[in-house]
């Protein structure tokens, strides 16, 4: 899918400010709240990985540009519950209305779910692997020249803009993962060669504007690359 959150090259956005350090991990209690939606969500069925960020991609592109990192997993959660039924739009515009009009109003109180508590402690230790046994025979091997295919799909794609009819020479093979193409779109795990592809900086920017010594490294699903030709890779 094409959006505004393919940023890869994007001008104009200024520099992206990473403080390790001081940092906090989450800005607002509501932060904490949006973090265990996602698991206890994906536990429910609502959404698998893929699925969840192709959720934040169908976001209004003025929106997504001018909220935070924790109000695009709210809106991804927002559009799966609404779809599968299990929330009402209307009573959650009520319910917003009611708290902004009224912020010391007491939230509502429900016991603990001991069992959701554990899933949500678990899946925050281990996150949701995404490699899948396959008995697919890859294509390409460490050290082979490739091209990635300049097609723009419609939907979920992990094939960033930046990349898409560039040659890079594979790094390392990861064996089979399932694939976000298909995982993202609701079409099934279909599991795909997973490589680290190297790229030339000049490759992807142009030796006007690239460091010539510099490289970049990208995780490519087979299915996005074909061999370079022999004349070509000469």
């Amino acid at each position: 899918m094409n959006g505004v959150f393919d940023l890869g090259g994007t001008d104009g956005l200024g520099k992206v400010e990473n403080d390790h350090m001081s940092e906090p991990v989450f800005r607002a209690d509501w932060e904490k709240r949006a973090f265990s939606m996602f698991a206890q969500s994906a536990r429910a069925g609502l959404f698998n990985v893929d699925q969840f960020r192709h959720g934040i991609e169908k976001m209004d592109p003025a929106e997504y540009l001018i909220s935070n990192y924790y109000e695009h997993w709210v809106h991804a959660v927002e559009h799966y519950a609404e779809a599968a039924g299990v929330l009402d739009p209307a009573e959650l515009e009520a319910r917003t209305r009611h708290y902004l009009e009224n912020p010391d109003a007491p939230l509502p109180e429900r016991a603990t779910d001991t069992e959701i508590v554990e899933f949500v402690d678990w899946a925050v230790t281990n996150g949701f692997p995404a490699h899948r046994e396959s008995d697919k025979v890859a294509q390409f091997s460490v050290g082979d020249e490739v091209v990635i295919s300049s097609e723009s799909p419609y939907g979920h794609t992990r094939r960033a803009r930046y990349i898409r009819g560039r040659r890079g020479v594979i790094s390392a093979a990861h064996g089979t993962y399932l694939y976000p193409d298909t995982a993202g779109n609701g079409l099934g795990d279909c599991p795909e060669h997973l490589y680290t592809v190297r790229f030339d900086a000049t490759e992807l920017w142009g030796a006007e504007y690239a460091d010539p010594n510099g490289v970049n490294y990208f995780d490519v699903w087979e299915p996005y690359l074909s061999p370079v030709p022999a004349t070509q890779g000469a």
